[in-house]
């Protein structure tokens, strides 16, 4: 199995569920197109991500591509690229309920070079407490937000942010493990490949 993402969060998940995936982090262009809901995105990218390194895998070797994002109504909360930006979008995110979203793809290449692949989207609403500004000051400066979409951590000192969840926890994390096991074995059974490397 490969996984192509470096998130260390993600590469953890997998070997908590009993995966050792090989992991080769895929490099392509995350920008939202026009006119893209942020679930549209989200699927999108795990896709991109599992099908660039479909033809890196060994014949019937399941590829994993998996990409996580923050978001209410319209707009997506990427990583911050400023202490300032993070302080931002936890001020947005204060007393609020928002949704994480992740997307994963499954992919392999059949013995006869034909590629199967699928993709689903899990989702999470999480609402945050109040938060005052030297709170959100005092997490900033922590630095845990700085490679985090959204701009928190819910497994890390940013679960003190968070009043409740409804949905997977996993998922917030960046990647809903148990469902990902589930449609993988049912995707290997209808791909015709259950000898498939996982």
């Amino acid at each position: 199995m490969i996984l192509a993402s470096a998130s260390p969060r993600r590469i953890e998940l997998m070997h908590r569920a009993g995966f050792c995936p090989r992991v080769m982090p895929a490099d392509i262009d995350e920008t939202r197109l026009a006119g893209e809901s942020p679930l549209e995105l989200v699927t999108r990218l795990a896709r991109s991500k599992a099908l660039a390194l479909v033809g890196e895998a060994e014949v019937n070797e399941l590829v994993i591509g998996a990409d996580t994002i923050v978001w209410m109504g319209d707009e997506a909360l990427g990583k911050p690229s400023s202490p300032e930006e993070a302080e931002a979008m936890l001020a947005e995110l204060s007393g609020r309920t928002h949704h994480v979203s992740t997307g994963c793809a499954m992919a392999l290449r059949r013995a006869d070079g034909t590629v199967a692949d699928e993709t689903f989207a899990c989702t999470t609403d999480v609402r945050f407490f109040d938060l005052d500004p030297a709170e959100i000051a005092s997490y900033v400066a922590s630095g845990e937000p700085a490679d985090k979409a959204g701009a928190y951590a819910i497994q890390g000192l940013g679960g003190q942010l968070v009043r409740d969840i409804a949905g997977n926890y996993d998922n917030v994390v960046g990647l809903p493990v148990a469902e990902l096991a589930r449609r993988m074995r049912s995707f290997l059974r209808r791909a015709g490949q259950r000898g498939a490397t996982a």
